[in-house]
C-alpha cells in the first residue's frame, strides 16, 4: 500500500479526539511530502540536526513533534519551532526549555515523559518524580512551558498483558490531574492497544512509511 492509504487506513481505525504522529525519522522528504499531501500535519522527529533539517524545508503548516530523547544544549535550535516535545525526563531540561521559549516569546508544550517499562533502556520519570515536578513552586514558576500531558514507551515485548498492564498505570495517574489532557504512547505494533487503554495520541513510524532505513 502507498503512504496515503497507509495514512488512510489508520485514521479510519482510529477515533476522532486521537492525534496520529506520522514518526518520519530517518525517512526523506519525498515520503514525508506524500504523507503532507494525504492531509497529515502532525510529524515525530527523534534527532535534532534531521529536525531543523526537515522544518526548513518541508511546509510551514506542519505541526513537528520532537519525541526523542532531548538534550538540555540542543533545546535551543528547535525552540523557536517546535510544536510539542514529548520527552521530558527532568526539570533541568524543563528549565532549559522555559529559558530558550523565553528567548523566542513562546510558551512551549511539553509532555512529561514517564516510565512505566519493565526494561533498562528506556527513559522517563516515575509517577513519585512527576508529582513532585508538577506540584513543585519551581514548576509553577516556569511561565513559557505548559506541560500538556505525559508521554510513556511500553516494554518491547509480545505479552499484550503486560503492555496493557503499562498503558493502563500511566492513565491511572493520569486521572490525578484531569487539566493534562495528551496521554502519548502507542506505535506501529499496539496503537489500538494504546488507544483502548486511553491513548489520546499514537506515534506510528512502519505502519506509515514502512520499516526504518538506519543506513544514512
Amino acid at each position: 500500500m502507498s503512504i496515503s492509504e497507509n495514512i488512510n487506513n489508520i485514521k479510519s481505525q482510529i477515533p476522532e479526539h486521537v492525534t496520529l504522529i506520522a514518526v518520519s525519522k530517518t525517512k526523506p522528504n519525498t515520503m514525508l511530502l506524500e504523507a503532507y499531501n494525504a492531509g497529515q500535519r502532525d510529524f515525530g522527529e527523534n534527532y535534532v540536526q534531521e529536525l531543523i533539517d526537515k522544518q526548513e524545508q518541508l511546509p510551514k503548516d506542519i505541526n513537528w513533534h520532537f519525541i526523542g530523547h532531548l538534550q538540555s544544549n540542543k533545546v535551543k535550535y528547535i525552540a523557536p519551532f517546535v510544536h510539542l516535545i514529548h520527552g521530558v525526563d527532568s526539570f533541568s531540561l524543563l528549565k532549559e526549555i522555559n529559558k530558550q521559549a523565553l528567548k523566542n516569546n513562546r510558551v512551549i508544550d511539553c509532555l512529561l515523559q514517564i516510565y512505566i517499562a519493565q526494561e533498562e533502556t528506556k527513559f522517563g520519570l516515575d509517577f513519585n518524580e512527576a508529582s513532585q515536578i508538577l506540584n513543585s513552586t519551581e514548576f509553577k514558576e516556569l511561565k513559557n512551558v505548559a506541560i500538556k500531558g505525559f508521554m510513556a514507551m511500553a516494554s518491547n515485548t509480545d505479552n499484550q498483558e503486560q503492555i496493557k498492564k503499562e498503558f493502563a498505570s500511566l492513565k491511572t495517574f493520569s486521572l490525578q490531574y484531569p487539566e493534562l489532557t495528551i496521554l502519548s504512547f502507542g506505535m506501529s505494533s499496539d496503537y489500538l492497544l494504546a488507544i483502548e487503554k486511553g491513548s489520546t495520541m499514537i506515534r506510528v513510524g512502519s505502519s506509515i512509511f514502512g520499516e526504518r532505513n538506519y543506513t544514512k
